[in-house]
């Protein structure tokens, strides 16, 4: 993420959705909040997966260093619905239905 090989809409929309997950925790009786943390997940695994398949680059101009950080970015997208399932369980708790 932080190599600059994804476009800074990658950046800005999982820290955003961090950012909303931060406030989900924190605000305990708020279900919108959890709500909108679960939209957030949910859509950002679909505009990672566009992102990734635009933007990732040719075998021969990979370096060690974007290797490993195109490594995390899909290793955070493949741990995204297991973290979709536990704030769905948050969402149940809090009384959604």
């Amino acid at each position: 993420c932080m190599n600059y090989m994804l476009p800074g809409s990658y950046a800005w929309g999982n820290f955003s959705v961090l950012a909303v997950g931060i406030w989900a925790i924190v605000q305990r009786d708020s279900l919108d909040a959890i709500v909108m943390f679960l939209t957030g997940l949910l859509l950002t695994v679909l505009t990672d997966i566009i992102h990734f398949s635009v933007f990732y680059p040719a075998h021969d101009r990979l370096s060690d260093t974007s290797r490993f950080s195109m490594g995390m970015a899909i290793l955070s997208l493949l741990l995204k619905p297991l973290s979709c399932a536990l704030v769905y369980r948050m969402y149940r708790e809090r009384g959604g239905e």
